[in-house]
């Protein structure tokens, strides 16, 4: 029995000293352009997916991404499916008495996205009386749900459901994250912005008491402001051309 206790505790020592060589990444792929997967190759893409790897760079690990839903991304990490979330999760989504969180990484404005055609709504306090659309669990339903006056708040599993309600004048008005909008098919000839909103502020989102892996993330973001390459990611991603 001692030998057999000895033998799984080399063993379980040799996985978990492998597994420090790694970070596994939890993201939910279906928001762009921060993650989402390309339509010819099925890989996953994006702001935060390059930044990851830049991240493994500077700390010299390999990184995994592993898609998840949105929904259960902190659940995810509650059950140690992955390390860290990189998904475009601001601090009010992850919450602060549960988990670590990074340094903030990206500022993320929130807009009010209405179809082009439409004149009636100029800003967010031309929204009471209106249905705005929102995805369920987003930082954007937290600022929609403390709007006032507003005839109906449509909740919706993907941002993607919302604005095709919008195409077909389902809903009046969409409440999504500024790059996320921009990157919308034929969005300069379908759809404006009328309004910006409180900014996101977006973070890596660790399990509570991985105080090293929060420091070395915090690092790595540190360095790659300063040596360039993050301006090289905002410019490649989330720029608007």
């Amino acid at each position: 029995m001692k030998k057999f206790i000895a033998g799984f505790l080399f063993c379980f020592t040799l996985f978990a000293h492998a597994n420090d060589d790694v970070i596994t990444v939890g993201l939910c792929a279906a928001y762009p352009p921060f993650e989402s997967r390309d339509a010819k190759s099925g890989e996953i893409v994006g702001f935060d997916v390059d930044l990851a790897k830049e991240i493994g760079k500077v700390l010299n690990r390999k990184i995994v991404i592993k898609d998840a839903e949105w929904q259960a991304l902190l659940g995810g990490l509650k059950t140690n499916q992955y390390d860290v979330i990189l998904s475009a999760m601001s601090r009010q989504e992850a919450g602060v008495n549960n988990v670590n969180l990074s340094n903030t990484y990206f500022l993320l404005n929130d807009v009010v996205v209405v179809k082009k055609d439409n004149n009636s709504i100029k800003t967010k306090e031309d929204l009471k009386g209106k249905v705005v659309g929102v995805q369920l669990g987003s930082g954007s339903e937290q600022i929609v749900d403390k709007l006032t006056g507003l005839k109906r708040v449509a909740r919706y599993n993907y941002n993607p459901e919302a604005f095709l309600d919008l195409k077909h004048q389902r809903i009046d008005a969409v409440v999504v994250g500024y790059a996320y909008a921009t990157k919308q098919k034929n969005f300069k000839n379908e759809y404006k912005i009328v309004d910006k909103l409180a900014p996101a502020q977006l973070v890596a989102v660790m399990k509570k008491g991985q105080d090293k892996l929060t420091k070395d993330i915090n690092m790595a973001l540190e360095k790659l402001r300063a040596n360039g390459v993050y301006d090289k990611l905002v410019q490649k991603w989330l720029e608007v051309k």
